[in-house]
């Protein structure tokens, strides 16, 4: 395959790694990012095993361990009872790795300093709105006013969920919305009754979730971050934010007084964003010269810590099918979703199971998991089953796509 015209449509993390494989292969890249100055959107997420994997292989993971906060377990417990709920260590699994909490700004900055010393060239103020079909089998992206791009022999929509891209797919699939959102804020760190190496849950029921992630920090020089996160109805915010900020600080507390010390610091609903979720699989996550990648592909409650590190993989993926098929790129996109699908349907059938466990109005469902998780998830083989799971490692997607695991620290 000659050296392609690539664009990729996105400055998130997926369109960022995106870009550092294709200028790996040599190909002609430039991103494409709506906002007139590329930034992270959200707080803070974990790195499992397979995302590290990937960015060990660009080359990244020490700048990025070098921000990150070490996560050992996912620890939760009934808010009533204190019961535990939620217990996964990472090390019931030996090898297996462990998580990195990380704030999406140290995430971002990372990956947007290798593109930058790459030299990739970053379009801002570019939004994309659709895909022209062009008589050679390329493809012009439509930005906003109908203006048009120079053609392009691959899009790559790295855009998320939202994407106005996905009626171009070979197999869009359907979206779901999901009944649970939550709000999110980056606060100091506080280690006062909490784990420096672990998230950290509190629920009542299934119909609220709190919980504090240690990211690190944002900068080299920043002080040490949580992540904190309250689970709700995206319908109902507004009616929160009507009665007040104090109103719904003091429901947060009277579920887990301990939390004020993070609390404290959020002084505005501003400080907070709002997050919804969906549910939605492409059966096939290309089109005629087009590529998903991340969220544009598959998008899922974020309760088993999936969502980026998915796209990593995602990323070298597609790498490795252009590497494997450069003279034909129906095959390379072929070979892409190949390589990807039985990973994924996997981890999103797993996580529309699990989360109305930890996010439903359900009576039922929290019973059959707190029975679950007090009992049965302590009888092997379920810790190391829970671990696998929690790491991304079913299906072993670090060694089909030829990743190598990470040095362990």
């Amino acid at each position: 395959m000659a050296s392609l015209d690539i664009a990729i449509c996105g400055a998130g993390p997926a369109g960022l790694a995106t870009a550092l494989y294709m200028r790996r292969l040599g190909h002609r890249t430039v991103i494409l990012e709506r906002f007139d100055a590329p930034k992270p959107l959200g707080s803070g997420l974990i790195l499992q095993p397979t995302g590290q994997a990937v960015l060990h292989d660009l080359g990244l993971l020490d700048a990025i361990e070098a921000l990150g906060a070490p996560i050992e377990r996912l620890h939760g417990a009934d808010a009533r009872t204190g019961r535990v709920v939620l217990d996964v260590r990472y090390n019931s699994l030996p090898g297996i790795g462990r998580g990195l909490g990380i704030h999406r700004a140290a995430l971002f900055s990372v990956l947007h300093d290798a593109v930058l010393a790459a030299g990739i060239p970053i379009r801002t103020g570019h939004a994309v709105a659709a895909l022209s079909d062009l008589s050679d089998g390329r493809r012009a992206v439509i930005l906003a006013e109908e203006q048009r791009t120079e053609p392009f022999d691959l899009v790559i929509d790295c855009l998320g969920s939202g994407s106005p891209l996905k009626p171009h797919s070979a197999g869009q699939g359907k979206s779901r919305s999901l009944p649970f959102g939550a709000i999110w804020g980056t606060v100091p760190w506080h280690e006062q009754g909490f784990e420096a190496t672990a998230l950290t849950q509190r629920y009542r029921a299934a119909s609220v979730m709190i919980g504090v992630l240690p990211i690190g920090r944002s900068s080299p020089d920043g002080p040490p971050l949580a992540a904190f996160f309250w689970s709700l109805k995206p319908d109902d915010y507004e009616a929160i934010r009507q009665n007040g900020l104090a109103a719904w600080k003091a429901e947060v507390l009277s579920h887990w007084p301990g939390v004020q010390v993070h609390l404290d610091a959020v002084d505005d609903f501003a400080d907070m964003t709002l997050a919804r979720y969906a549910h939605h699989t492409m059966t096939v996550p290309a089109g005629e010269a087009l590529a998903f990648v991340g969220d544009s592909a598959h998008s899922a409650s974020p309760q088993l810590g999936q969502g980026a590190n998915m796209a990593l993989l995602d990323a070298r993926a597609l790498h490795l099918a252009l590497r494997e098929h450069p003279d034909d790129l129906g095959k390379a996109l072929a070979h892409y979703a190949k390589l990807r699908r039985g990973h994924v349907r996997l981890y999103q059938a797993l996580s529309a199971m699990f989360t109305p466990f930890y996010q439903s109005d359900s009576r039922v469902l929290p019973v059959i998991r707190d029975l679950f998780v007090s009992v049965l998830a302590k009888i092997p083989p379920a810790p190391q089953l829970l671990a696998a799971i929690v790491a991304g490692a079913l299906l072993s997607p670090i060694k089909k796509l030829d990743l190598k695991a990470p040095p362990r620290g």
